[in-house]
């Protein structure tokens, strides 16, 4: 990438990253934390984790439509304005039903799709790969981050001084956005059938339920996992230490997720490698389901997930911006950033509900289920890059 592409690829990265950080410092500690609010149950526990990713949903293509047509900025400051006023109204929440509206205000601020399209704006699209992996290894170094500091803010702090440095960070990407130059809208479009239609390929639908199942996959887990660690006494109820275990398998997935990422761009074999990586996260989960669990065998099922995870959260928004209409991309990635969070929405009432009826192994069993079918679905992809000039 040239210099002026780095520094701009850097900008979007972290605030992606300080979003996903403030997103992911829940996951490691809440459904054990959670047990102080006011009527908290595992459901509601699932849904304070998940209403994030339904308004998240509700608002994206909103979000990325009136991108195209207004510019990315305003909509970026609108959406992480958002973002801080449901923070506060979380910190200062006693009752679950309070943190549940202050999460689902904090996904009001739905600005993924404006920020990978404003990403896709600056950079050449043979270059979009190594920026979507930038990206992606920011939001890998955000989730690392936030399961360590998650667990020392939330035993020092409690979970209200957690959604206080969860807005905070939403304070230093106001400042970061305020460093991104103005760019000029698209082509003006309205929001009809025929323009949906160019967006709803269906190579495009396939990357949208990629991003669907991933992400339910992962917001299903982290119910879950921290509870798993818990009760097999890897780490007691503070979470303390849990560094130890997560730091490597960051370290270690990012590495075996490197191979792949070269193997989809260098020999176009981006099919295959995602179905790989597919097959990959199946095995993790299977043997979160079927194998006690120790320090060692949690870190290295927890590793192969992540090799997946990464992978595909690398390839899947390079692809979706070389195979859709240059003109409508805020809208196609309004409909990608819907996809993924509605993922988390149903990844955390569904697994929040299965936890509460089946029990915690059920959910790694439901979750090979879904990937299962997404492995069927995904075999008939067909990806063609559209051609077009920077």
């Amino acid at each position: 990438m040239h210099k002026t592409e780095r520094i701009f690829a850097l900008k979007i990265s972290t605030i992606i990253a300080t979003r996903m950080l403030a997103l992911f410092l829940i996951f490691p500690v809440f459904s054990v934390y959670a047990e102080q609010y006011i009527d908290q149950t595992p459901y509601l526990i699932g849904l304070a984790i998940g209403i994030y990713g339904l308004t998240q949903a509700i608002f994206q293509i909103p979000f990325g439509y009136m991108s195209d047509q207004v510019g990315r900025k305003p909509l970026i400051y609108l959406g992480i304005l958002l973002f801080l006023l449901g923070s506060v109204i979380a910190a200062l929440s006693e009752n679950i039903f309070t943190v549940i509206i202050g999460r689902a205000l904090q996904g009001g601020g739905a600005i993924s799709a404006v920020l990978m399209s404003f990403l896709a704006d600056y950079v050449r699209p043979e270059q979009r790969s190594k920026a979507n992996a930038f990206v992606g290894a920011q939001i890998g170094l955000a989730f690392m981050l936030s399961l360590v500091l998650g667990p020392v803010i939330a035993s020092t702090y409690g979970i209200s001084g957690l959604f206080w440095f969860i807005g905070g960070l939403s304070i230093l990407a106001l400042v970061i956005a305020s460093q991104l130059p103005q760019v000029s809208t698209k082509a003006q479009y309205s929001l009809t059938f025929s323009n949906f239609k160019k967006i709803l390929t269906p190579t495009l639908i396939r990357l949208d339920l990629s991003v669907f199942v991933i992400h339910l996959i992962l917001t299903c887990s982290f119910i879950v996992l921290p509870l798993l660690l818990v009760e097999n006494n890897i780490f007691d109820k503070s979470l303390h230490g849990n560094w130890k275990m997560y730091l490597p398998v960051m370290i270690l997935s990012f590495i075996g997720m490197l191979p792949l990422i070269i193997s989809a761009e260098k020999f176009q074999k981006h099919k295959l490698v995602l179905l790989i990586t597919i097959l990959i996260l199946i095995t993790s989960q299977f043997l979160f389901y079927t194998l006690d669990l120790t320090f060692i065998s949690f870190m290295l099922f927890l590793t192969l997930f992540f090799i997946a995870f990464n992978g595909i959260e690398a390839m899947l928004p390079s692809l979706l911006s070389r195979t859709a209409d240059p003109d409508k991309r805020g809208l196609a990635m309004g409909v990608f950033s819907t996809s993924q969070f509605f993922g988390s929405f149903i990844g955390g009432v569904f697994g929040g509900w299965i936890y509460h009826k089946y029990g915690i192994n059920s959910v790694f069993l439901f979750n090979v289920s879904v990937a299962i079918i997404w492995l069927i679905f995904m075999s008939n992809l067909n990806i063609n890059f559209i051609k077009e000039s920077k």
